[in-house]
């Protein structure tokens, strides 16, 4: 496998400031929460202890991003473990994306009248303008960021 290191660069910077927000939020910060809107919004306002361990947790969930795309660095010599590496940074990559681009339709078709979500206008803009486009770009970071050598590209699993 060959690594694209300006998008794993990109990748890990953004894998980080995504980690960085959920430690902020774990810490009591509200800056942006209310940008998420619904339930979650609600759940910060008076957070039970459970919902600070699960946003801790999210936390570290992400930081393994980094871990993941940090490992494309080393020059494995087990082809199954350069496999394995490279389908799930796909992966990844792919549900990242699949994950911002359908909210933002979902958000999308709610404020056409289409669908009825119960998200205010305040965090419909700020999902549709700034979250999920950044869920859509970690995806692009995360999937451009290994690519096979073209010796490789004739094999398979």
């Amino acid at each position: 496998m060959e690594t694209n290191k300006c998008f794993l660069f990109f990748g890990v910077t953004w894998t980080i400031l995504f980690a960085g927000i959920s430690f902020y939020w774990a810490m009591g910060g509200m800056f942006g929460v209310r940008s998420l809107g619904g339930s979650i919004y609600e759940m910060a306002l008076n957070p039970e202890p459970s919902f600070i361990t699960i946003v801790w947790i999210t936390g570290f969930i992400k930081l393994l991003g980094v871990v993941l795309l940090l490992m494309q660095l080393f020059n494995w010599r087990n082809c199954l473990i350069r496999k394995i590496l490279y389908y799930i940074t796909k992966i990844l990559g792919l549900l990242l994306f699949l994950y911002g681009s359908l909210n933002f339709t979902t958000i999308s078709l709610s404020e056409a009248g289409i669908l009825n979500l119960e998200i205010d206008k305040y965090a419909t803009f700020w999902r549709l303008i700034f979250w999920e486009p950044y869920w859509m770009l970690g995806g692009i970071f995360y999937f451009f960021s290994i690519k096979k050598k073209k010796d490789e590209r004739n094999l398979s699993l």
